[in-house]
């Protein structure tokens, strides 16, 4: 078998249901699809026990240990060559596998990462976090609009990898911190070949309310602090670049005391890159606004996010579930 679809869900039926519909119409056919219920309340065996008469699904339920480790046990179940994660609030276009078995032969692809859009589906929220989450404006690039392919990271939303590389180098290290980071920076410092496909992309759900969105953000700025005890090298400046941005905007109020040049000067950097945002985002007038405060909200998050892993780091314990 050529694919093992492996996806951890934990008490989202709905959004699984779209998922599992979306990979029904793959015009590519020689794949299973492994379902790692993680522990959820909201059981997924009522859509296994449907899509099972459409397509090859195993379902597997067990306690819940987090997404990295039901990962993990996916791809212990698993019975293809290469390893394709998908998140369960992703829906995945008809041509997605077609696609990735092509950039793996052309290639010669080890390992790789999608980037992700937005269905015109989604509402004007999630449209306006998929644009926070995406542009070079918000993200310098980092999240699938890389010039160069070899130097992404892949996100465990839209990922993969051989099983060679999963005998090698076995799993994922951690339940639900940047656990797709450490295993794409594993994967690339041990010589093997994992770059963005562009054409693999997915339409993921973004969250429904600002709070929720807020509290992910924040969480991923704990995460690229975190990923450093396992790979001092992972933060680049690019990475800090959130932080900066809140303290720029904490340090205005006082640097107009000491030097309001300076902090006249600071202000139009905002405003500036404020506009910018506006006209780039420029859908509609209503995601326009949105994306403003979506892209505010997710780089203080991000920011303070950092800023507390720093201080307050978080406590981790090697289970040994990889």
């Amino acid at each position: 078998m050529r694919f093992s679809v492996i996806i951890p869900v934990y008490n989202r039926p709905e959004e699984l249901q779209l998922l599992l519909e979306s990979l029904c119409k793959q015009t590519y056919e020689d794949f299973e699809v492994v379902l790692v219920d993680d522990g959820s309340e909201q059981k997924a065996s009522k859509q296994a026990e449907t899509f099972k008469e459409k397509i090859n699904l195993q379902y597997h339920y067990q306690n819940n240990t987090g997404q990295g480790f039901a990962r993990n046990k996916g791809m212990q179940l698993a019975r293809g060559d290469y390893f394709v994660f998908f998140d369960s609030d992703c829906v995945i276009p008809a041509h997605y596998l077609q696609v990735l078995d092509l950039a793996i032969q052309n290639r010669h692809l080890q390992a790789h990462g999608g980037p992700d859009d937005a269905n015109h589906t989604f509402n004007d929220w999630q449209k306006a976090m998929n644009f926070s989450m995406t542009s070079l404006l918000t993200t310098g690039g980092i999240r699938g609009k890389m010039k160069d392919p070899s130097k992404y990271q892949a996100r465990g939303y839209n990922m993969g990898f051989s099983r060679e590389v999963y005998d090698r180098l076995g799993g994922f290290v951690h339940p639900n911190m940047a656990e797709d980071i450490e295993i794409s920076l594993r994967i690339k410092k041990a010589g093997y070949r994992l770059e963005l496909v562009p054409d693999a992309f997915v339409y993921h759900q973004r969250k429904n309310d600002y709070w929720s969105f807020l509290r992910q953000s924040f969480q991923f700025g704990r995460n690229r602090l975190f990923i450093r005890r396992f790979h001092p090298d992972a933060v680049k400046l690019v990475h800090l670049l959130p932080a900066f941005f809140l303290l720029g905007l904490l340090a205005m109020p006082l640097l107009a005391l000491i030097w309001p040049g300076g902090a006249r000067l600071l202000l139009l950097s905002y405003v500036f890159w404020t506009l910018a945002l506006f006209f780039t985002a420029l859908g509609s007038l209503k995601t326009a606004f949105l994306a403003i405060l979506t892209s505010y909200g997710q780089l203080l998050s991000y920011g303070l996010g950092m800023l507390a892993e720093l201080i307050f780091p978080s406590s981790w314990k090697n289970t040994g579930e990889e």
